[in-house]
């Protein structure tokens, strides 16, 4: 009576046992509806509460979605914080990803496969530096994304552009050779060109 009591307790994840994942972890059918008054993402099978950004955070990011938005070309397409699904226990949140969106109808879908993906931007906060700089990294390229940018809080608020390609070899992100870190303005070629001042993202 009590292993069906467990079992029963795991068929999904609820507002009361989120925290509590079963021994394998929690899967994207488990928790996909779960309802619970705040955002999180799934990683390694466990439920991690994404905190709240604060305005430049959610600044930086919105405005380099546009940015991205505005520089896509086909047949990539770009959007923000969207379930991304690596396998059944690791659907994270990126800020923004840029996709693929060849044979795949992403409208259609609950999360971006991860397949698909071959740029993911994370905005640094106070509550994210450990995540963003080596927790999210590491995931992403072990999911087989090809680039990764990180965005830094800067001398005087600026926006820092971190960037990164995963390497074929070693399977892991390292930096861009000859500007790793982009300062007053970005200019990346990869995975489309887009050329924009960094000071501009926090323009109101």
């Amino acid at each position: 009576m009590a292993a069906e009591a467990h079992t029963e307790q795991h068929t999904r994840a609820t507002p009361d046992n989120w925290m509590f994942p079963p021994e394998e972890g929690w899967t994207w059918d488990q928790v996909k509806e779960l309802d619970v008054p705040f955002d999180w993402e799934l990683v390694d099978g466990k439920i991690v509460v994404r905190g709240v950004g604060s305005w430049w955070h959610d600044r930086v990011r919105n405005e380099l979605y546009f940015h991205l938005r505005s520089a896509q070309q086909p047949p990539f397409g770009t959007d923000t914080e969207r379930w991304t699904q690596f396998d059944d226990n690791n659907i994270p949140r990126p800020d923004i990803v840029v996709y693929d969106k060849t044979g795949v109808d992403v409208r259609t879908m609950d999360c971006t496969p991860g397949a698909c993906v071959v740029l993911a931007v994370e905005v640094v906060s106070p509550r994210s530096r450990g995540m963003d700089r080596f927790l999210k990294p590491a995931l992403y390229a072990g999911a087989g994304i090809a680039h990764y940018w990180r965005v830094e809080r800067g001398e005087n608020d600026a926006p820092e552009v971190h960037e990164f390609r995963r390497d074929e070899d070693t399977g892991v992100f390292v930096p861009r050779t000859d500007r790793p870190v982009h300062t007053g303005k970005l200019s990346a070629e990869v995975p489309f060109p887009v050329t924009f001042d960094l000071r501009s993202l926090l323009d109101v």
